[in-house]
């Protein structure tokens, strides 16, 4: 690994050397002077901050993908290609993104519009012109009529062949290991170990949606970083007949698309999660690291009775989800092991269903989170249940008074009234700003009420 590393900015290669790696790509442009990228929330909410990167799929592809820069740290960026909204247009002539915002009158007092333009021109990069293509950004006064009819003439005209799809056979894949001061990116899991041994104290990192909040927040960074996002071995995704194994490492994007109609549950809650920019750099082992009582994608794996395999320097372990989650942020995985990835068995003639409550629709924290797995013969009578929640307790958890009370019963009117009875009593959640303890009881009940009957009408 190099100490001097640096990254392509608008097709021009920029140092990074002697920068500090956990600062925001955002607060560096804006000391570059390059102001066109604008800051809205610092939290990955808003979609101001967009920019453009360079990434490969799963098949060799290269393709633009939507970040969010105020999360995206220095440290991540060598050997990168990213665009800025100053690279689209050509001295006077604007890019057709940017002229299809302003014919359409997509725009009124213009914070927002960078962002709305790098999305646009990554949706139409890749020929992707629906409303997920822009749900991560946020507009307080244009209003999403216009923007969407940009979309729509973008969507008209004939893809683009111009100066960015020929850089983009010419980019490569940000396959080599490198190093920014002490935030280190290797490439295979043996040497993430080795620097984990080296540098005990050194942090975990995956695609930093948590950590890009918490030091923009003003958090203090920790002694050093070991990046996992580069590690080809955490990014395998495969299917098979019994079970999936998801590298720790994929992205909820690539879940989304690839993993599409396999697990119900999974489908269902991705759309909730967050903007595209998020998922284009959230991932499973993410959400297991940070061990969150509201990560979303948490209660999936207890409902699906997933596993999680381990690495550490005593070889792998795999540890059922279920008794995973110790306490408040506390788990099972020692310091020194990093999460691989997360086995999920596939059971035909299951139901399932995952739910989300939240004060904004999408792209906002779950006031509850709730996934629902249940086995019943041909009688309605329940064979297995598994009943997972967060939001409602220190960490994920499943409903286990509730699922003893299902167990064996014909799930008819008095089942279901009894078992929501016993859900609205079964935790103690918090009262907090997002929403009161009593009305969490509640949604406990009641998404389970809501998934018996849209599931066994």
């Amino acid at each position: 690994m190099n100490d001097a590393a640096s990254f392509l900015l608008n097709g021009r290669p920029m140092s990074l050397a002697g920068q500090d790696p956990t600062q925001s790509l955002l607060r560096w442009l804006h000391g570059q002077r390059l102001t066109g990228t604008k800051e809205g929330c610092g939290d990955g909410d808003c979609g101001a901050c967009t920019v453009a990167v360079v990434a490969e799929d799963a098949s060799g592809r290269r393709h633009y993908q939507a970040w969010n820069s105020c999360l995206l740290l220095l440290g991540s960026l060598p050997g990168r290609e990213v665009l800025t909204v100053e690279a689209l247009a050509e001295a006077e002539r604007l890019h057709p993104v940017q002229q299809a915002l302003v014919d359409c009158a997509g725009s009124q007092c213009g914070y927002c519009t960078p962002g709305f333009v790098m999305s646009l021109f990554v949706g139409s990069m890749n020929q992707e012109f629906g409303d997920a293509v822009i749900e991560g950004n946020l507009c307080r006064c244009t209003g999403y009529r216009p923007i969407r009819a940009a979309a729509a003439r973008l969507a008209a005209q004939p893809p683009m062949s111009d100066r960015f799809n020929a850089a983009l056979k010419q980019a490569s894949a940000t396959t080599a290991a490198a190093r920014l001061g002490n935030f280190f990116s290797p490439t295979t899991v043996a040497a993430a170990l080795a620097l984990k041994q080296q540098y005990p104290q050194a942090q975990w990192m995956q695609g930093a949606t948590d950590l890009g909040v918490a030091l923009g927040r003003g958090q203090a960074p920790a002694p050093a970083y070991i990046s996992l996002e580069r590690i080809a071995e955490l990014q395998r995704l495969e299917i098979s007949a019994d079970r999936v194994w998801i590298g720790a490492g994929v992205s909820l994007s690539r879940l989304e698309s690839e993993l599409a109609g396999v697990l119900p549950a999974l489908d269902q809650m991705l759309p909730w999660f967050a903007a595209r920019q998020v998922k284009n750099r959230a991932s499973f082992g993410g959400n297991l690291g940070s061990a969150s009582p509201i990560g979303d994608l948490l209660p999936i794996l207890l409902a699906l009775d997933a596993s999680i395999r381990l690495c550490g320097p005593e070889g792998e372990r795999d540890l059922p989800a279920n008794g995973y989650f110790l306490a408040y942020r506390e788990t099972q995985r020692r310091p020194e092991e990093l999460i691989v990835a997360v086995h999920i068995p596939r059971r035909p003639g299951w139901i399932s269903a995952a739910y989300k409550v939240a004060k904004r629709q999408t792209d906002d924290i779950s006031i509850v989170a709730a996934v629902f797995a249940l086995q019943l013969d041909a009688g309605r009578r329940v064979l297995d249940a598994r009943l997972a929640y967060g939001g409602v307790a220190a960490m994920p958890v499943r409903a286990l008074r509730a699922e003893a009370l299902l167990l064996g019963r014909v799930l008819d009117t008095d089942a279901l009234t009894a078992v929501c009875a016993t859900l609205a009593l079964e935790f103690q959640p918090l009262d907090d700003h997002r929403a009161s303890a009593a009305y969490r009881r509640r949604l406990c009940a009641g998404l389970f009420e809501r998934f018996v009957h849209e599931q066994l009408p």
